[in-house]
């Protein structure tokens, strides 16, 4: 298995984004619901964290089947339509919730932004071949 930059990134996001999901659900003082709190200044409830365990889950394993690619594409796709939908005002307070069905605040935003735009970027413009130069004798 060659480790590309498609590859590293796809697992690093896979990795952290696990990580923090079951960060979010273990220390969740208000339990398995949807009552938001506040995790090193992101806003989290049991929705986002299932949507981070997902978003690990899958980057891992396109990391580990070579479809790491596409993973950075699709997720730097939807993760920047994430963050200029967290912009917006009236779908990022919907009752409270960004578009009706998690917490979140404009720390969250941002950091959808910049990762979205990392993953979209090495999703679409860097390659994963490797290029060699013939040796001359």
């Amino acid at each position: 298995m060659v480790w590309t930059p498609n590859r590293i990134l796809a697992m690093a996001v896979g990795v952290i984004f696990l990580l923090v999901g079951l960060a979010g659900l273990f220390f969740n003082p208000s339990g398995l619901n949807m009552h938001g709190w506040n995790l090193l200044g992101f806003d989290v409830d049991i929705v986002h964290n299932i949507i981070h365990l997902a978003t690990g889950i899958l980057g891992i394993a396109a990391a580990l089947t070579g479809r790491s690619r596409l993973f950075n594409q699709v997720f730097g796709v939807v993760y920047l339509l994430v963050a200029i939908i967290g912009f917006i005002p009236g779908l990022n307070n919907i009752n409270g919730l960004y578009l009706g069905i998690m917490h979140v605040n404009a720390a969250d935003d941002i950091l959808h932004l910049v990762v979205g735009a990392a993953c979209a970027y090495v999703g679409f413009f860097v390659l994963d071949v490797m290029r060699t130069t013939p040796t001359t004798s």
